[in-house]
């Protein structure tokens, strides 16, 4: 069994990338599951998704020497500046929740019309060992609504609205979303990736 600790305290997005993974002779454990290991704190200060998956990866494994999985994902509204970005978890906030970033961003495109309010997911995974640093992304194309729908998922997958679908990412089965979305599409190329390799 090959251990992988994945970068994240995210049980959700843990959820998401192990069942995407699907490797029985991979076990992916979070950080917070090191039991009796400091974790160090990592301020993610890149400007974009891949700066901050890198800067995690790279970190971590250092500390812990061991294989890493890092990603950095998020939102981003081109309308807006390309907001919340690199901010998608803390738009509203350092320890802003998910209602509260929802908040926020319903109140930033309120007015917009349509045409203006589209936007996409971007994910960007890395998987790092001793010798081997490799870059994965992946993204998906929607647009902001004003009212949640749905209540799968998580962040702001209830205000993500795909034409083709007519849902939202919060409406999609756990299969559905994995086919299409931009963590499922990254975490997919790091899955070949990683069974050529094991």
């Amino acid at each position: 069994m090959t251990r992988i600790i994945f970068a994240t305290t995210n049980r959700g997005k843990l959820k998401e990338v192990n069942e995407l993974l699907n490797i029985p002779t991979i076990s992916l454990i979070k950080l917070d599951a090191l039991k009796n290991q400091p974790i160090p704190e990592v301020e993610e200060t890149g400007s974009t998704f891949l700066e901050n998956a890198l800067i995690k990866a790279r970190a971590y494994f250092s500390v812990f020497q061991e294989p890493i999985i890092a990603d950095d994902s998020g939102l981003t509204v081109p309308e807006l500046n390309n907001e919340p970005g690199v901010y998608s978890a803390r738009y509203a906030g350092p320890h802003a929740s998910d209602n509260e970033n929802n908040a926020l961003l319903v109140k930033k495109i309120a007015g917009l019309p349509i045409e203006k309010r589209n936007a996409f997911f971007h994910c960007v995974t890395v998987y790092k060992d001793d010798t081997h640093e490799e870059i994965f992304e992946g993204k998906c194309y929607g647009r902001i609504i004003e009212n949640p729908v749905g209540s799968n998922g998580f962040g702001y997958d209830p205000l993500f609205f795909i034409d083709e679908l007519n849902k939202t990412f919060a409406q999609l089965g756990t299969e559905e979303k994995n086919q299409i979305s931009h963590r499922g599409r990254a975490v997919n190329l790091l899955t070949e990736y990683l069974k050529k390799m094991i």
